[in-house]
């Protein structure tokens, strides 16, 4: 799974998580670390200094003027209580966004909309196609402006609607990065009523449809 629905706090320690387990399993580099966060260098380095200061991690000068890194006991139980902190938010947002996607999707059936469209990547959009299963609404696409595959949980996935091939009746959000800006998009393009959103992403729906209009 890639994508969550971070906070800033949870971002924050999403990455510090990240730091500690890569330190832990032997990066001993700061490009190293970057090119396994996938972050900017600069931000591996801002974020060591911290871990640093506060005593999770400890560094020690190795040959050819390098250094190498290494988790303290402290660094250690702060990788474990991460961890178990980041399971448990993992499986609250799965449980609140099962339940909002089997509403959304009971929506679309109600309203006659067989088949839907994703808009984003992400964890939700793989619960999405697990619960449109369970009622009877058909996914025919996920559209990612950064999509670098082609199928995505064995759905076709394109950077654009009008690479889509199949007739679709409606566009569900699934973009847990700028999901306000997604479903502004797709709103544009297809109208208000056709436009779907789970609530955990905090669109206001309502409102964002009567601004369109």
């Amino acid at each position: 799974m890639d994508r969550t629905v971070p906070d800033a706090t949870g971002e924050d320690d999403r990455i510090v998580l990240n730091l500690l387990n890569s330190v832990d399993d032997g990066a001993q580099s700061q490009r190293r670390i970057a090119e396994e966060l996938g972050i900017a260098l600069g931000l591996v380095n801002a974020y060591l200094k911290r871990c640093i200061k506060k005593g999770l991690v400890k560094v020690s000068q190795a040959p050819a003027r390098r250094y190498a890194y290494y988790l303290t006991p402290k660094g250690f139980s702060e990788k474990s209580r991460l961890t178990v902190e980041y399971l448990s938010s993992s499986f609250s947002f799965f449980r609140q966004a099962k339940a909002d996607c089997a509403r959304v999707l009971q929506l679309a059936r109600a309203q006659q909309f067989q088949n839907l469209v994703l808009c984003g990547k992400s964890d939700l959009a793989e619960i999405a196609m697990l619960s449109a299963v369970d009622c009877g609404v058909s996914i025919v696409a996920i559209v990612d402006q950064d999509a670098s595959e082609t199928r995505f949980v064995g759905v076709q996935m394109v950077s654009g609607y009008d690479r889509v091939a199949a007739a679709f009746d409606a566009v569900m959000i699934t973009d847990v990065v700028n999901p306000g800006r997604a479903f502004d998009e797709a709103v544009r393009l297809y109208g208000p009523g056709r436009v779907l959103a789970p609530s955990l992403l905090g669109l206001n729906v309502p409102e964002r449809q009567d601004a369109a209009q």
